[in-house]
């Protein structure tokens, strides 16, 4: 039967310990995969889900860093290269949340975060483990963009822009890579139903769904394995993409 197969792979997940973190985490690993949980401030979740992973006979490491500073994430990339070896995966999803505002009400200031939270996060990941990968000839990475991108709808400024810019440098730095054997792909989610709506029960929303064409909202187990295809050799000839999971809500065109 053909499957993702990461066996023998070390991918590095920032926002591991988030709500769609742990789905990946544990979605790569069943793939074969061991794994580099990355977190900011959640050290107890980080250290439950290592525990899990090792559970399920994976190697795992809890690594902190803050992802908007260059100085950090270099040294996570030191101390994941001596523990686990450097990462051939590597899955962008740490973002920093705002309240949503109209943009004339939003604190400039949250642009600012939200631009260094998406793209600078990407810029920084990339100038520390990419070397590495082109060395070997290989590498997959993986960006978590939004519908939000596309849509561009009242009230989500700073999100949009922040990630209509990580479009732009994804895209860019696909094609600086590919001749290494690298792919960067993007994955658009639409709002996801997590582990926190199924425990307020909150996975229906009709105002939303309704605007689905697939009516409903997608899960975080249906973004963790677009996650897992992308990041495996099925996808080895794709790059440069931006696929949305969303059910149909949005549909790039040519």
């Amino acid at each position: 039967m053909l499957e993702p197969d990461l066996t023998g792979k070390i991918a590095l997940i920032t926002g591991a310990t988030g709500q769609l973190g742990r789905v990946m985490a544990h979605t790569l690993a069943d793939c074969g995969a061991d794994i580099v949980v990355h977190y900011h401030a959640n050290r107890l979740q980080a250290d439950k889900l290592v525990a899990e992973l090792t559970r399920m006979g994976r190697r795992a490491l809890a690594v902190q860093a803050d992802v908007t500073d260059r100085d950090s994430v270099f040294a996570m990339r030191d101390k994941v290269e001596a523990v686990l070896g450097m990462p051939q995966i590597l899955v962008h999803n740490a973002v920093i949340q705002y309240a949503w505002k109209p943009i004339l009400q939003q604190d400039p200031g949250d642009f600012d975060s939200q631009y260094r939270s998406c793209v600078m996060q990407t810029v920084y990941m990339a100038q520390a483990f990419v070397p590495a990968m082109q060395a070997a000839h290989y590498g997959r990475i993986l960006v978590i963009n939004t519908e939000c991108a596309a849509l561009a709808e009242a009230g989500c400024g700073a999100y949009t822009a922040a990630k209509r810019g990580l479009d732009g440098l994804c895209r860019c730095l696909a094609k600086e890579v590919a001749e290494d054997g690298i792919t960067v792909n993007q994955i658009a989610p639409g709002w996801t139903i997590t582990e926190r709506d199924r425990d307020a029960n909150t996975q229906v929303q009709p105002d939303y769904d309704r605007q689905v064409p697939m009516g409903r909202r997608g899960t975080d187990a249906e973004i963790a394995q677009m996650a897992a295809f992308l990041v495996s050799d099925l996808a080895s000839f794709t790059t440069g993409a931006f696929i949305p999971v969303c059910g149909g809500r949005v549909m790039p065109a040519i």
